[in-house]
Order: C-alpha cells, then sequence, then structure tokens
C-alpha cells in the first residue's frame, strides 16, 4: 500500500513528464491543474477513524496523522478530533478504541505553537478553552479507550497510556510562561498524586515509559515495535466481555471517583449495578456460563 507521500510524488512525477512543454498550451494547464488537484485530494487525514474488521469487530482506531508537525494540535486536528468523537458515541457497535500515531517516533507533540503565535489573546483562551472540552469528551466516552504512545506525547491527553520503551510523556507549559490548560493540572494528580503532579508540572520534565509505568501515569512499558499488538491484546480481551458491563464498570468507575465519601461512591456503584441486572447481555453471559459448567459424560 503506498503511502500519501508516496502518491503525491507520483503525480507531480507524472505531471512533469507528461504536460505539454509549451506553457501557453491549454492542455498543459488542465494537466497541471489535475495534477494539483490530485495532490490535494492526496494530503493525508490528519485524524483517521476506522473500524477493524472481523475478528476484531467492535473495535475502533482513531489515528492521528500529521507528520510534518508531529501530530500538534490546530484548530483544524481538533474539529475533526471532536467529529470522531461524534461518531464513536453514535455507533453502538464500538467495544474499545485505540488511540495511534502514524507518525513515527511521535504520538502527539501538543498545540501547534506555530499556529497559536498568530492568535491574539482572546483566541488563546477560546482555543485552550475548546481543547479542554474536546479532551473531556474523549474521556467521557462510554467504552474504554487505550492510548499507544510511540516517542513523545506532550500536553494533555495522558490519561490511558500504552507505552513503548523510547516513548517520552511531559507537560512543559511552564516553561512557555503558562499551565496546561486541556485539563494536565486536574487530571494528572488524580492519577499520580498531588504532590509528583506538581513536580512534573513546575519542572516541566519528561519522564519515560518505564517511570511512567511505576507512578501510574501508563499501564504497560513493552519492547519498542510491540505496543500496538499489546493494546490490540487487551482490546480484543475487552471485546469478549459483556459490552452493556463494560460501559456501566467505567461509568461506576469514573463517576465514583467524582464523589467525596464512599457512601456516595458504592451509591453510584450500586445504581450501575441495579441497570444491569435484566439485561439482554446479562442473560446471554449467564447463560454461556452454564454451558461451560455442564458436566461432560463420556459414557464409561
Amino acid at each position: 500500500m503506498r503511502s500519501p507521500r508516496g502518491l503525491i510524488a507520483i503525480s507531480g512525477y507524472l505531471a512533469g513528464r507528461h504536460a505539454p512543454a509549451a506553457s501557453e498550451s491549454t492542455t498543459g494547464h488542465h494537466s497541471l491543474f489535475f495534477a494539483r488537484a490530485f495532490q490535494i485530494l492526496a494530503q493525508p487525514e490528519p485524524v483517521r477513524l476506522q473500524k477493524l474488521a472481523a475478528p476484531d469487530s467492535g473495535i475502533l482506531e482513531l489515528r492521528l496523522e500529521r507528520p510534518e508537525v508531529k501530530n500538534a494540535i490546530n484548530w483544524d486536528v481538533m474539529r475533526r478530533l471532536r467529529s470522531a468523537i461524534e461518531k464513536i458515541q453514535a455507533d453502538a457497535t464500538a467495544k474499545v478504541v485505540l488511540v495511534a500515531s502514524s507518525v513515527p517516533g511521535a504520538f502527539c507533540a501538543g498545540a501547534d505553537l506555530k499556529e497559536r503565535r498568530l492568535m491574539s489573546s482572546s483566541e488563546v483562551g477560546e482555543y485552550a478553552g475548546s481543547l479542554r472540552s474536546t479532551f473531556s469528551s474523549f474521556e467521557a466516552l462510554p467504552i474504554p479507550t487505550i492510548a499507544v504512545i510511540e516517542g513523545a506525547a506532550l500536553g494533555g491527553g495522558l490519561e490511558l497510556a500504552l507505552s513503548w520503551e523510547n516513548a517520552e510523556l511531559g507537560l512543559p507549559e511552564t516553561g512557555l510562561a503558562i499551565i496546561p490548560g486541556a485539563g494536565g493540572t486536574q487530571r494528572l494528580p488524580r492519577i499520580v498524586g498531588v504532590s509528583r503532579a506538581k513536580e512534573l508540572i513546575f519542572t516541566g520534565r519528561r519522564c519515560d515509559a518505564a517511570e511512567a509505568v511505576r507512578m501510574g501515569l501508563a499501564n504497560y512499558c513493552v519492547p519498542a515495535g510491540e505496543a500496538y499488538q499489546k493494546a490490540l491484546d487487551i482490546a480484543r480481551e475487552i471485546t469478549q466481555k459483556g459490552p452493556l458491563g463494560i460501559r456501566m464498570a467505567k461509568k461506576a468507575i469514573n463517576q465514583g471517583m467524582e464523589v467525596s465519601d464512599m457512601p456516595s461512591a458504592l451509591a453510584v456503584e450500586g445504581e450501575c449495578y441495579d441497570q444491569l441486572l435484566h439485561t439482554q447481555d446479562r442473560l446471554e453471559a449467564l447463560a454461556a456460563f452454564a454451558e461451560k459448567r455442564k458436566p461432560v459424560y463420556t459414557g464409561k
């Protein structure tokens, strides 16, 4: 399969070799026009959402594909992320989402600083608010999300991570005289603790994958080249479980962590549990379990 860059190179090569030499030729102008149009059409989408085929039905893959800036997030990428999130929310067959990068050595470089430098102060504030809202929408998806991180992952969006040995995670915003504005100051302390979060944010220090696992920022650290397969293996395990049970488990954990006391948290769990008692998913799971437990007679 040719990469989008390869397609662009081929279109330019064909236009250069086959277009008439005379610059005033009408046919030549048409050839150049179509070549340019083809180049535009061949540009890779910066955000790509796709469903995996059977036997991996139910697994969605969200890929970042903006290699020229290491997947930095600008307004266009943000809008496309929102569109992808809306499609995931509307897909009743979706069971788990893998978030990965098609750019070697980079997961996401954070905000697009080149675009941000052209913004006014009010526009920067609007951008940060929209980014915060986008990440919150992603976090609020009712199904599990798994981030497959290769290389650098800077800024927000590190709540769920499955990292490579060569990954670097960090919130470097204080080096730019700002703070993490897409939820990092609130989500990070809830994951690694207040003291460790302050250290990482105050210093802007990057941590490698092994340290990220030790502090609970990431789930796994695997050898280079094995991260995607590990994420896929976990996703496959999840899809074998009752889909409504998975959704309610995520809801119970997330909402329970937001309340201030254990009785309230247990009430959240009880509410989610009660909603599952008479579902078709549960009846099918019980039937399958009973079938496995049936004694096997050999006739001897």
